[in-house]
């Protein structure tokens, strides 16, 4: 019987990776957060020590470890971005290695493409310099570095991938600095304004929540002999500009919906979202079965396949409720 701990489950890709597990039939799923949620196996922080030592009793066969502070929230907070994004990460590390006596998990281990900083080249590669220019990407960076020695040491078989930005987010905004390039397209699909703090120019790199728990699955079932020694890659996804964004919206939804995106400059995301990767060459994630979006306007649908009812997608659509 395959055991399957999810760190950071009562997330957004915590619940769909839940989702997920179960409708494939996982086992036994063991499902921690720092919040209660329903269904909920354990509540408790990772970065407390002992905590980690618990999640372990049962010793998994396979962890996914999602658990993080976002972005905007581990810039404005040093002290709790440290203490979640790194010390909750090498806490759980430090307690597989104790374990001993031939454990060794899978563990799936979400980073960040804040792992890099500019100056960019046209497209980033995994080889590139991880240089990050915020607290978030570099908490994830030390992770990934981490995972690596980890793994070589042999205490647990680690895999870290490099998730593009996830939108459409369903849900309430959470404090990530990323959070306009949803809010742009999921509250007017919802008939309600949106705040763009961005010029239109800004681009990025997306992959839809389904993309995202794809890479998860792909990630938990890849024969890390692949890997070699370099065990962190890139996903694969979609370059848009903030532009090119708002013209698949208004494909999809109409000019009435593209209208509801009001214009309002934020000096400290657009100093924030500068700093940040535009473009990727994922030709190792992609030869390794790695699988994107094929277009930003699908990353739309794919938001209103999953997260709105069938009769609400002619005219104005709400967001179904209870999605988070």
């Amino acid at each position: 019987m395959k055991t399957i701990l999810i760190i950071g489950a009562a997330g957004m890709i915590g619940r769909k990776l839940t989702a997920r597990l179960r409708k494939e039939g996982a086992a036994e799923l063991i499902l921690h957060d720092v919040v209660p949620f329903e269904g909920s196996s354990a509540v408790s922080d990772l970065s407390a020590p002992g905590e980690a030592e618990k999640l372990l009793a049962s010793r998994p066969d396979l962890i996914f470890h999602l658990a993080a502070i976002v972005s905007g929230e581990a810039e404005a907070d040093f002290e709790k971005g440290y203490r979640i994004n790194l010390d909750g990460t090498r806490r759980l590390f430090e307690a597989v290695r104790k374990v001993g006596h031939g454990y060794r998990p899978k563990l799936v281990f979400t980073s960040s493409i804040a792992v890099f900083g500019s100056p960019f080249p046209p497209a980033i590669g995994d080889e590139f310099l991880n240089a990050p220019l915020t607290s978030y990407g570099t908490q994830k960076a030390i992770g990934e570095l981490l995972l690596s020695d980890y793994s070589r040491r042999g205490f647990f078989d680690g895999i870290g991938i490099r998730l593009p930005t996830i939108c459409v987010r369903p849900g309430k905004p959470n404090k990530a600095a990323s959070g306009f390039f949803s809010g742009i397209i999921r509250e007017p699909l919802a008939g309600q304004e949106a705040v763009l703090p961005v010029p239109e120019t800004v681009r990025h790199w997306f992959a839809s929540p389904r993309a995202a728990i794809d890479f998860l699955m792909h990630a938990a079932a890849l024969d890390s002999a692949q890997l070699g020694t370099r065990r962190n890659l890139s996903m694969p996804g979609i370059s848009a500009t903030v532009g090119e964004q708002i013209e698949a919206l208004r494909k999809v939804a109409g000019d009435k919906a593209a209208r509801l995106i009001r214009r309002e400059p934020d000096q400290t995301i657009m100093r924030i979202v500068e700093g940040w990767p535009r473009n990727f060459d994922a030709r190792r994630a992609l030869a390794l079965g790695f699988r994107a979006d094929a277009s930003f306007e699908e990353i739309i649908r794919i938001h209103l396949e999953d997260e709105m009812r069938p009769d609400e997608r002619a005219g104005t659509p709400r967001p179904r409720t209870g999605s988070a």
